[in-house]
This record gives structure tokens, sequence and C-alpha cells, in this order.
């Protein structure tokens, strides 16, 4: 990988550059979206269906998992179609193929900057500070980094082989928001479901992400917690497995 370097910092440039350069809108969609999705789920969850919101304002219990989940659900839709948008690339030079889904994360990294700000300014709005526990959020920043790699491969790989598969992954990302705890805390989930619910690994990570922004008054479920981590790196190792599995086949592919 290491011998690949200059080329994978060339592709994530390239693409920050792509989003950014000349135009405003990519700043504004990494701003607008999250922050139109939290309005949404605050009138609709926090006044509409009065769910608790952990003794803080509902729009920072969403907000701080919107954080995660836009991060993931940003990669997992970019990464799918990585390597058909370098197909170009893949058919005439040879290179590890798994930096192209990989190089994706820089770009979504500074889409979760630009969105932190805007939540330090909701904070500030409302006039919340956070407890010492945010000293742990790079910790579960790089928790869901590691799933949207591991998801992000696997993606990549499949659409190489199925071109139709780009179509399944709207309706995936959008049924992945509601299955998972943005709009509402996953403390209401019943106890006898928890742990299943867990299996879905962006449970564990929002609720760490909320953990650290909001603190001890929105405690995790341990087994769930850990589950979630399980589940990351079984997503991982299977997401890297397959890709170098069918890695071999793509220039034919594309």
């Amino acid at each position: 990988m290491s011998k690949y370097r200059e080329l994978f910092l060339f592709l994530a440039w390239r693409d920050v550059l792509v989003r950014y350069k000349q135009t405003l809108l990519g700043v504004a969609w990494s701003v607008v979206r999250p922050f139109l999705t939290m309005i949404v789920f605050t009138v609709v969850f926090g006044q509409l269906a009065k769910f608790p919101s952990a003794g803080v304002p509902y729009a920072i219990l969403v907000y701080a998992a919107m954080l995660p989940w836009q991060f993931f659900s940003t990669s997992f839709n970019d990464s799918s179609n990585s390597l058909i948008t370098n197909s170009s690339m893949l058919t005439k030079i040879y290179f590890s193929r798994i930096i192209v889904p990989a190089s994706i994360v820089i770009v979504n990294f500074i889409d979760f900057l630009i969105s932190f700000i805007i939540f330090m300014g909701l904070m500030f709005w409302y006039h919340y500070i956070p407890p010492w526990t945010i000293l742990m959020l790079p910790l579960f920043f790089l928790w869901v980094v590691l799933i949207s790699i591991g998801i992000g491969f696997y993606v990549a790989a499949v659409n190489v082989k199925y071109r139709d598969f780009k179509y399944i992954v709207p309706f995936v990302v959008q049924f992945g928001l509601y299955i998972s705890p943005v709009g509402f805390s996953s403390n209401i989930v019943p106890e006898k479901w928890r742990l299943l619910y867990s299996l879905n690994p962006l449970v564990g990570i929002i609720d760490g992400f909320r953990w650290a922004i909001i603190g001890n008054t929105n405690s995790i479920y341990l087994p769930g917690f850990l589950l979630s981590i399980a589940m990351t790196i079984l997503f991982l190792l299977f997401g890297i497995i397959y890709f170098r599995r069918v890695e071999r086949v793509f220039a034919d592919l594309v």
C-alpha cells in the first residue's frame, strides 16, 4: 500500500477539487442535507411524537447522530461507483485497486469537518457545553471510518460485477436511515430487541457519538455496543477479502 501512497493522495485530491473547486454546491450540500434532516426529525420525533431527548435539545440529539450517518451514507454511495468512475485507469495501468474506494474517505472527511463546524454553531445557539467525553469523539470517528471502508470495498466490487446494483444503493441508504437511531435515541427500543437491533453496526457508532457529545445522560447498552464492534470487524474483514478475491477480474469487467 505504501508504494501507491502518491496515487492514493492524487485520487483523493482530485475528488476534493471536483467537489469543491469553483463551486459552492459541494460545501452547501454538506451543510444543507444534514441540517434539513435534523429539522425534519426534530419536528416529527421531538415535537410531534414527543420522543425523549436525553436531557438535551432534540436538535443536538439528532445532529450528533447525523455526523456519523452522513459520513457513512456518503461513503457508501460514493464507494459503489468509485471503480466504474475510474474504469479507464483500471484498464490501462496496474495498481492496487483497493486504494480507489479507500480514497473516498478523504473527501468525506472534509464534509465531516464542515458538518462538525455547523454542529458547534448549533451547540452555541442552544448554549450547550459538551462534557469531557467529547475528547473520545476521534475514537468513534475512527470506528465509522472502518465500517465505511469495509462496506465500501464490498459495494465497489459488487457494482463492477453487477451494474444494476447501483439502483439498489439509494434504497439501502434510505432504508438504513430509518433502521438506525438517527432521529431517535436507541434507548426507546425495547430491551428484548436491543441486542438484535445492535447487529446494525451504526447503532453502536451513533450511540458512541451521542455518548461523547452528550455524556452519561445517554447511556450505552454495553452488550449491543460490543456486538456492533464485532459486526464492524466482520464487515471490514469480509469487505477486504471479497475485494481482493474479485480484484483480478476488474479490468475485464469494466
